[in-house]
């Protein structure tokens, strides 16, 4: 398959690695599109975000890179554009919106927290009732483009982050409101990402997202890329062949990557 990732984290935010090194690991990876995706700042979490400054240095350093590597390896420049952030301040190739936290009061539970974190939530806000935490989380979801003005949209069942630990298998519920999210994202005509991110750190063995959710998809004719979600350079192909076989067994065909014409769609 053609190696493509439009997912890519550095030093900037909460990645492992420089712009530089990551552009290595791509091309010893026979990668022919590296896309970077710093976190848009976030008030409400400021750990994983960029604020002005580095978002400055980020793109300053990203572009610099882009006309090094010309004519060896494709580059682009986006932002993971998160549901609470301010619109950004630079030119962005593209966007990822996403959703890290629902909204309730004045309060915002994560959504990407640990196992432990998760418990917090459910039993803070939810009774312990993970279908209400997915309720509020897929209300957002259906709202993200709109919210973000983003072009590709991420991880969109990123809530299911810890189920494999926890036991945890979607409901009716459940799949009623991620299918009530997608409905309503599908007319915007945007790609949903299929991720390995949560692969690649330990706490997933497939990719985002659930099966049933990527059916959804298809069904209704929506289109996937596929991301790796990457903030470690070593693992910057992690379960991508693996995307690519359970779209293929979904019946996709084509996946669509970003060109120095827009989005295009090639073969899985």
């Amino acid at each position: 398959m053609v190696k493509t990732n439009f997912h890519t984290h550095t030093v900037y935010c909460d990645g492992k690695d420089t712009p530089a090194e990551l552009v290595k690991a791509a091309m010893e990876k026979g990668f022919t599109v590296l896309g970077f995706s710093g976190h848009s700042y976030l008030e409400i979490d400021r750990d994983f975000a960029m604020d002005d400054g580095a978002q400055r240095k980020y793109w300053d350093e990203v572009h610099a890179l882009k006309e090094q590597y010309k004519g060896q390896l494709q580059i682009f420049c986006g932002l993971e554009q998160d549901c609470y952030s301010a619109p950004p301040k630079l030119a962005y190739d593209y966007l990822i919106g996403s959703v890290h936290h629902v909204k309730k009061g004045d309060d915002y539970p994560m959504t990407d927290g640990s196992v432990e974190q998760e418990r917090h939530v459910l039993d803070t806000w939810y009774d312990g009732s993970f279908d209400a935490f997915a309720k509020d989380y897929f209300e957002v979801v259906g709202n993200v483009l709109d919210m973000t003005g983003a072009d590709i949209i991420g991880h969109i069942d990123l809530v299911m982050k810890n189920c494999e630990k926890t036991g945890y298998r979607p409901t009716a519920d459940f799949l009623d409101y991620a299918q009530g999210a997608v409905t309503k994202l599908l007319p915007y005509g945007k790609p949903f990402e299929m991720n390995t991110g949560a692969m690649a750190r330990g706490h997933r063995t497939t990719p985002y997202p659930h099966p049933d959710i990527l059916r959804m998809i298809y069904e209704g004719g929506g289109q996937i890329m596929l991301n790796a979600d990457c903030h470690d350079a070593t693992k910057l192909d992690c379960g991508l062949e693996l995307c690519a076989k359970l779209a293929r067994d979904v019946g996709f065909r084509e996946q669509v990557i970003f060109t120095d014409h827009g989005f295009e769609t090639i073969g899985l």
